[in-house]
């Protein structure tokens, strides 16, 4: 494109904002000039604020100018939104951190990120040298003095304020619709980018104080597509212009006497790990530390000591009343496990003052963010870090707000409260706050440092980190008992894992000695700690569940959730609401159990494992029982029965189609007949549910190799044939019942072709579901002419299913089973971020 010298002058008009990545953040014109001789020249009359980084303000342009004093001295930068988009989109709280300095190097001083993760820790300088040159650095910024005096140099900060720092622009194209992983593009895929004439530093926020300098830009992302919004609501009021603020800190780096703690793969404690070129042959050359808050005892004697500093977590003021209270004291549950640790009101939780601005790097933040979409979407724990140390330097909890309001939904559907003339049970609020005090405890958990905990349930509810589902139990009289839904306080294992981490000790005691005691006494005492990697293989680690034995635990959620909805009426929604919301309120009573399939599941095919380390007396690794495991096949293949799927005929009636205002979305289930209820559908992903965990291809290849290694295990091929015993061969049933049975023909059918079609499965998976689909096969076709014409259209189905598949096995796709609705009550995750790392527990 030829540029004329009109359109530069426009461009030159317009504040040559845009020109600052290459000539440093000044004009084109000046940027070869000589820098003025005095600071004082070029700010007279601007307004100075002191502070970490001295700054200028110039309220005629709107330009930042930069006293650069600190040449070659690393800093923690640190990158952050203030606002959100909302909907969906990038969230405020969203941050990142790094290590940057600056340097000068010609006429340039250039803000750079260097490598932290790869180091020689020696006074070898060569060594040192050697190291530092291996690997890359980023350039994050480039500036061109405007003035310089002795070792200060002033440069026009404003274009790297203005900056879309957190890839807001990439970010809106690619948006969360559903909780943390499903996406679609916004505005109908179009692209976003920082529109600079609409962008402008935020002087609100932008703020200079002794350790940290704060600063702020409101931006406006345009572009996108005129539709802007797709499904959960629009980005903006113009989807086309989208305006946030973006929050950027340059603070200093703490002192060197935090002193660091060895990982331990058995505490549940975060890992900050970097590699030293350096180290003997005789050591491992990558060198693992936990993530921690620092935490010093006042008198280091003393067995109960006031710490030098608390660690103190300030809640969002915008958090609603009752929902505020239960955050503060949930959170405040962290102070009795610092107790055990010898800390005396070391851990403090209370509301944000006014006039503290959560951005700030000195303060810990739990932010209460608003969306317009699902109540359920995600939550975080994120800690910035001291990428030299591992010391935590700031927690950020991100809440979605409503959360309280899908537990608020299970109690409805559990206690069908809503009776003219009555009172609605306080037992229904008093367990959603039960469940925020539970949330505040687990994502602070993170920001002090812990990761999951999903094998703490077994062991009466011993942690916060573990996701928690609601206890309850029937009671003589047949209604439901909630009254006991959350524990209460912080849990036992919590205590233990404070306690490794957080123990100052003595002097004359060798703290790799005392570490090893304490953890050989929470072994002792019964505790393992399992995190995300339990997967689909640990039989006591999981998520949402509850109870010691998950087999017995299904039958005790089987039994409630049949009670339920043999009596589940219009009293489950208030008055003056349609009838079709009667729905949201079934979903998660139909699907009561989805979470203790999964549990279950664990089982068949399951190896109870811990982190072991050498000696230390734990099991390694140990087979699940055979008899369990056959007695968790028969649990799970109870949930497929038409018995378990079958809704009431009078529950159904009262379910018309939706109502015009109250559209279906991602809270109620697909339908295959239109606009009405299907609960043919509804029951379509309950079933496939269950056997997407019984035939997962790596569960398979577990059963074939544990039979042969003791053939007194189940094996694959007895598991299929037992399903196979339990779906097609079970006495063929009529009515809705039958349909149901067919359904679970089809899905069984369809999930064992899929397993015998995985090319990423194991041979001998493939193999053994191979035999099976061509036994299933011929059974089909022994029984076709014997058989009613409703199975027989079944069977004619199944066979024509086999047939497609015989024809090209690898290239075999059955059609997908019908997604369950969004179901989990909070799901939560944890950010570590500290230089260029991010570490993170995915919630779910």
């Amino acid at each position: 494109m030829k540029i004329t010298f009109k359109m530069l002058a426009v461009l030159l008009a317009a504040g040559n904002i845009g020109y600052a990545q290459s000539t440093g953040g000044v004009p084109p014109s000046k940027a070869q000039s000589p820098a003025a001789s005095t600071i004082a020249s070029v700010t007279q009359g601007l307004k100075k604020y002191d502070g970490f980084f001295n700054f200028y303000y110039d309220e005629k342009t709107g330009k930042v100018f930069l006293e650069v004093d600190k040449i070659d001295q690393e800093f923690l930068y640190f990158s952050s939104l203030s606002e959100g988009v909302g909907n969906g989109g990038p969230e405020r709280g969203q941050a990142s951190s790094a290590i940057a300095k600056f340097i000068k190097v010609g006429p340039k001083i250039l803000l750079v990120e260097p490598s932290n993760s790869y180091r020689a820790i020696t006074t070898n300088k060569d060594e040192i040298k050697a190291v530092e040159n291996a690997f890359a650095k980023s350039v994050i910024w480039g500036f061109v003095p405007i003035a310089i005096e002795g070792n200060k140099m002033l440069i026009d900060f404003t274009p790297f304020i203005i900056r879309d720092s957190q890839n807001v622009a990439a970010r809106l194209a690619v948006r969360r619709v559903s909780g943390p992983v499903s996406v679609q593009p916004s505005g109908g895929g179009g692209t976003y980018r920082l529109d600079e004439t609409r962008s402008v530093v935020f002087m609100e926020n932008t703020k200079n104080f002794p350790r940290n300098s704060e600063f702020e830009a409101m931006l406006t992302f345009t572009g996108g597509a005129s539709g802007g919004g797709g499904r959960g609501g629009s980005l903006a009021p113009d989807p086309s212009a989208v305006t946030i603020n973006m929050h950027q800190s340059f603070a200093e780096l703490p002192d060197d006497k935090y002193k660091t703690r060895k990982f331990d793969p058995r505490s549940a404690f975060g890992m900050f790990s970097y590699m030293d070129f350096s180290a003997p042959m005789t050591e491992p050359s990558v060198k693992r530390f936990i993530r921690r808050h620092r935490l010093e005892k006042k008198d280091p004697s003393s067995a109960m000591s006031e710490p030098v500093k608390p660690i103190t977590y300030y809640i969002d003021r915008g958090a609603p009343g009752p929902v505020k209270k239960a955050l503060i004291e949930g959170g405040a549950f962290w102070n009795e496990a610092f107790e055990t640790a010898g800390f005396k009101d070391a851990f403090i939780v209370k509301e944000m003052p006014e006039g503290i601005d959560p951005m700030d790097i000195r303060y810990n933040i739990v932010n209460w963010i608003n969306r317009s979409g699902s109540p359920r979407g995600f939550s975080s724990g994120a800690s910035f870090i001291d990428p030299r140390t591992g010391e935590i330097m700031k927690g950020v909890i991100t809440l979605g707000s409503d959360r309280h309001r899908q537990d608020y939904l299970i109690a409805e559907g559990l206690l069908q409260p809503y009776e003219d003339g009555k009172a609605v049970p306080k037992a229904m609020e008093e367990l959603a706050l039960a469940r925020i005090r539970q949330l505040s405890a687990h994502e602070i958990g993170h920001t002090l440092g812990f990761n999951h905990n999903f094998a703490a349930s077994p062991k009466d509810r011993a942690s916060v980190m573990d996701y928690p589902f609601p206890k309850f139990s029937l009671k003589a009289d047949g209604t439901v008992d909630i009254s006991d839904a959350y524990a209460k306080g912080i849990g036992a294992w919590d205590k233990r894992a404070v306690m490794w981490g957080y123990t100052e000790f003595p002097k004359g005691i060798n703290e790799e000695e005392g570490l090893e005691k304490i953890m050989q006494e929470t072994l002792k005492q019964g505790f393992i700690y399992i995190p995300d990697i339990g997967g689909n293989t640990h039989p006591t680690s999981h998520q949402w569940d509850d109870g010691s034995n998950p087999i017995d635990q299904m039958t005790n959620i089987l039994t409630v959730r049949r009670k339920v909805l043999n009596n589940f009426s219009e009293k489950a929604i208030q008055k003056g609401e349609p009838m079709s919301m009667l729905e949201e309120v079934l979903v998660p009573i139909y699907l009561l159990h989805r979470y203790q399939v999964e549990a279950v599941a664990k089982s068949v095919g399951g190896l109870y494992f811990t982190h072991a380390i050498k000696n230390d007396g734990q099991v390694i690794t140990r087979m699940v029982e055979p008899k369990e495991q056959w007695r968790a096949l028969e649990s799970l293949l109870s949930t497929i029965t038409p018995d378990a799927l079958a809704l009431p005929e009078a529950l159904i009636q009262k379910i018309p189609p939706r109502p015009s205002g109250y559209p279906a979305g991602l809270e109620t289930f697909t339908s295959r007949t239109g606009p009405t209820f299907d609960p043919v559908a509804a029951a379509e992903t309950a079933v496939a549910t269950t056997l997407s965990y019984l035939l997962d291809s790596q569960r398979a290849a577990r059963l074939i190799e544990y039979n042969a290694r003791d053939n007194k295990q189940p094996g694959l091929m007895p598991v299929i044939d037992k399903l196979f015993e339990k779906t097609w061969k079970a006495p063929a049933l009529t009515g809705y019942k039958g349909e149901l049975q067919t359904l679970a023909n089809n899905v069984s059918l369809k999930y064992l072709l899929t397993l015998a079609a995985d090319t990423k499965a194991s041979e001998s998976v493939r193999g053994e579901a191979l035999l099976k689909v061509d036994e299933w096969g011929k059974w089909m076709k022994s029984k076709m002419l014997t058989a009613a014409p409703k199975q027989k259209a079944n069977m004619l189905f199944g066979l024509k299913q086999i047939e497609e598949f015989n024809s090209n096995p690898d290239k075999f796709q059955p059609a997908s089973p019908l997604d369950m609705p969004p179901g989990a009550p909070i799901m939560g995750h944890m950010n570590f971020m500290g230089c260029s790392e991010s570490y993170v527990e995915p919630g779910n």
